[in-house]
C-alpha cells in the first residue's frame, strides 16, 4: 500500500512535462488496476504505518477515488485541447488524489480531519480555476463556508475525545465511550453537512452547476462519500446517544429526500437535476447509517459506491450535451435522440441505474437499506415508498425529456460522439453493473 502512495508522489513531476496528458492518464489507470489486486475480503486493518492503514470500507472508497480521477482526466479532454493550463490541472488532480488517499487510509481521527479539510482546497481550485461562469466564485465561497463552519466545531470535539480517551486511533475507540450531547452534535454535524443532509444542502447544487465536469465528477463521486465514511467511523463512540437521538436525523433526511425528489421533477437545468438527485440518494445513506444496524451500514456503503459511479456518469453525459449545444437547459437539449442516437443508449443505461434497476449496485444498496430502515421503524415505509417512486420518476423525466420530443430549432448539426466519450461512459457503467457479482466485498466488511 505504501508503494501506491510513493507512486502517486513520483507521478506528480509528470504533470509539468509537455504533452503528458495521455501518459498520466494511462499510468493512473494501470495504478488503479494494480491497486485492485490488493483486495482482501477482510474487515481488519492492513497497516501502512502507525497512523495509516486500510480496511475493506476504506479500500473500496480509495479504489473509487483512483477510478474517478482517471475518468476525470478522460472527460476533461477539452482543457487539454484548448490549452487551459492543463499542466496545473493535472497537478491539481494529483494533489486531490493524494489528499483523498490519505483521508481514507488515516487510522487517527485528527489525521482524518486534517486531510478531510485539505481535500477542499484542490476542489475549490477546480471550481474557481476551470469553472464556466463568473458565479463560480460565489459557488466556491458557498462550498468553503458551509463545510468549514460545520467542521471547525468538530476539531474541538476531537480534542475533547483525546482528553477523555488519550488516543484518537479508530481501533482504540471503545464502544459507547462518550455520553455528551454536545460532542454527539458537533461530531455528526460536520459529516451531515458534507453528505449533505437536507436543510444544509444548498452549497451542493450551486457548486455542481458552476464546477467544470471534473469538479462535478469528484464532488459527486468521492467528496459526498467522506461524510458517510466519517459517520461510520465515529458513531460507535456515541451508541447510546445515537439510539435515543438518531430519529431526528432520520426524520429530516426522509422528509427532505422526498421534498428534494419533487424539486428534481421541476428542474430544467441538467446539472442541477443530477445534483438534487444526489441529495435525494445521500438522504437514504444518512438514514441507513443512523439505524446503526449491520444491514444499514452495508447498504449505505454499497449505495455510496454505486452512486459514485452512476452520478459521475450522468454528469459526463450532461457535459457531452453541453459541449454540443452550449447550454445545460432541457429546453434546448431535447430530442437528442435525433442528433446523437448512440448516446441515447448510454442515457438510458445510466438513468435506469440511477433509479436502481437491476443489475446495478444501487439495487443491492437500496434493498439492504429498505430492510434496515423498515426494520428500524414501520413508520418509515411511507417515505421509503415515496422516495423509490419519485427516484424512478425523475430518472425517467431526465431520460425522456432529453432524448425524446421535438428538436430545438437553433441546433443544426451535431457530432455523434467520439471513442473517448463512449469509453468514458462504458468505464462508468460496467463496474456499476458488474460489482454486484462480488457483493461480498460490499456486504461483509463489518
Amino acid at each position: 500500500m505504501l508503494s501506491m502512495l510513493l507512486t502517486i508522489l513520483f507521478l506528480i513531476p509528470l504533470s509539468f512535462m509537455m504533452n503528458s496528458y495521455w501518459s498520466v492518464q494511462c499510468m493512473l489507470f494501470i495504478l488503479s488496476l494494480i491497486f485492485m489486486m490488493y483486495m482482501q475480503p477482510t474487515g481488519l486493518f492492513c497497516y501502512l504505518s502507525y497512523f495509516m492503514g486500510i480496511d475493506l470500507i476504506s479500500f473500496g472508497l480509495i479504489m473509487l477515488t483512483f477510478w474517478i480521477c482517471v475518468l476525470m482526466l478522460t472527460a476533461s479532454e477539452s482543457i487539454y485541447r484548448f490549452g487551459y493550463n492543463y499542466n496545473f490541472f493535472i497537478l491539481n488532480i494529483f494533489f486531490l488524489l493524494l489528499m483523498l488517499f490519505l483521508t481514507f487510509s488515516s487510522l487517527n481521527l485528527f489525521y482524518f480531519y486534517l486531510f478531510f479539510e485539505s481535500s477542499l482546497i484542490p476542489t475549490l481550485f477546480l471550481i474557481v480555476g476551470w469553472g464556466y461562469q463568473p458565479e463560480r466564485l460565489q459557488a466556491g465561497i458557498y462550498l468553503l463556508f458551509y463545510t468549514l463552519f460545520a467542521s471547525l466545531p468538530m476539531l474541538s470535539g476531537i480534542f475533547y475525545l483525546y482528553n477523555k480517551n488519550m488516543s484518537l486511533m479508530y481501533f482504540m475507540f471503545s464502544e459507547d465511550f462518550i455520553v455528551n450531547y454536545l460532542f454527539y452534535l458537533i461530531i455528526l454535524f460536520a459529516f451531515l453537512v458534507k453528505m449533505p443532509m437536507f436543510l444544509v444542502h444548498l452549497w451542493l447544487p450551486k457548486a455542481h452547476v458552476e464546477a467544470p465536469i471534473s469538479g462535478s465528477m469528484i464532488l459527486a463521486g468521492i467528496l459526498l462519500k467522506l461524510g458517510g465514511y466519517g459517520m461510520v467511523r465515529v458513531l460507535k463512540l456515541v451508541v447510546s446517544l445515537g439510539v435515543n437521538l438518531n430519529f431526528i436525523w432520520v426524520i429530516i433526511s426522509l422528509t427532505g429526500g422526498v421534498i428534494v425528489s419533487l424539486i428534481c421533477m421541476r428542474q430544467v437545468d441538467l446539472k442541477s437535476l443530477i445534483a438534487y438527485s444526489s441529495v435525494s440518494h445521500m438522504s437514504l445513506v444518512i438514514v441507513g447509517v443512523m439505524t446503526m444496524t449491520y444491514w444499514g451500514y452495508s447498504g449505505s456503503y454499497t449505495l455510496m459506491i454505486g452512486h459514485g459511479l452512476c452520478s459521475s456518469g450522468l454528469f459526463c453525459l450532461a457535459n457531452i450535451s453541453y459541449e454540443r449545444s452550449g447550454s445545460r437547459s432541457l429546453l434546448i437539449n431535447k430530442g437528442m435522440m435525433n442528433f446523437m442516437p448512440s448516446m441515447c443508449l448510454w442515457w438510458f443505461l445510466l438513468s435506469s441505474s440511477n433509479m436502481a434497476a437491476p443489475p446495478s449496485l444501487n439495487l443491492l444498496g437500496e434493498i439492504s437499506l429498505l430492510n434496515s430502515i423498515v426494520g428500524w421503524s414501520w413508520f418509515t415505509m411511507f417515505f421509503i415508498a415515496l422516495l423509490s417512486f419519485f427516484g424512478a420518476a425523475y430518472s425517467l423525466y431526465l431520460y425522456s425529456y432529453s432524448q425524446h420530443g421535438e428538436i430545438y430549432s437553433g441546433l443544426y448539426s451535431c457530432f455523434n460522439g467520439s471513442i473517448r466519450e463512449f469509453a468514458l461512459l462504458m468505464l462508468h457503467w460496467v463496474p456499476l453493473n458488474l460489482l454486484i457479482l462480488s457483493g461480498e466485498y460490499c456486504m461483509l466488511w463489518l
